[in-house]
């Protein structure tokens, strides 16, 4: 029996063990499990691959897309440049890992770019953030990092730092971080959003609820919207292929 599985803490929000074991239904894919392992300390990562020898894949999720790099054996490049995975392939004692929330961004992302779209404001600083900034790079847009962080690093910004002028030049919003992600649906980036217009693009890698409370408050000016849904799926089909070959 071939397992995979997805670690992270803590595991109630996530799809992926509902969405593979559909999948290992309807396309009879045989002798194949998907287990959902949620682990309080990255700590226990070694603990978890020798008590599961058949494990072939992993997907990685909030918080240890970067804690779980320092226990891999090999880095793709794109890890090696961002500093984060949500995909190990493992095969014996080797385990690789690889960044395909890359994939499933960039797909998903661009189906509503406009030309106009130039500039962006990422909200968040993990893992998931490392993945939207690199997209980002590649297709030459301009962004600035925003943080609640006091300590500022190159390119990061504060939400306090968003006024008008900003939110005027930078027409891409991407929303990274967890807030506003079920149960807690009545909170959403603390961003002046009156000064939201037809020309903003909302991008919310969230995917449950459907609909975020910061996705609502785009569609209310008119912005056009996108969560991460997409992004997830992508992400998904390219980790399987990643595992599979």
């Amino acid at each position: 029996m071939k397992l995979y599985a997805l670690i992270g803490y803590p595991l109630g929000h996530s799809f992926s063990k509902q969405y593979f074991t559909e999948k290992f239904v309807k396309e009879g894919i045989k002798d194949c499990a998907f287990e959902a392992f949620p682990i309080p300390a990255i700590a226990e990562f070694p603990a978890l691959l020798k008590a599961n020898p058949d494990l072939k894949g992993l997907s990685v999720t909030i918080p240890y897309k970067e804690q779980v790099l320092p226990y891999i054996t090999e880095l793709s490049e794109e890890v090696k440049f961002i500093g984060a995975t949500n995909s190990i392939k493992i095969s014996g004692d080797k385990s690789i890992a690889y960044n395909t929330d890359i994939i499933g961004f960039e797909k998903s992302f661009c189906k509503s770019l406009k030309p106009s779209h130039t500039k962006a404001l990422v909200l968040g600083t993990g893992g998931a953030s490392k993945a939207v900034q690199y997209v980002l790079r590649k297709l030459n847009i301009e962004f600035l990092v925003v943080t609640r962080s006091t300590q500022l690093k190159t390119n990061e910004i504060n939400y306090s730092d968003i006024d008008e002028k900003m939110m005027e030049a930078h027409t891409v919003i991407i929303n990274s971080s967890p807030v506003g992600m079920y149960p807690n649906v009545n909170d959403c980036p603390d961003i002046p959003y009156q000064f939201l217009t037809s020309d903003h693009y909302l991008y919310d890698l969230v995917y449950k609820p459907d609909e975020t409370l910061f996705l609502k408050k785009g569609k209310e000016k008119n912005t056009t919207v996108e969560n991460g849904y997409d992004m997830l799926i992508l992400q998904a089909e390219a980790s399987w292929k990643i595992w599979n070959s």
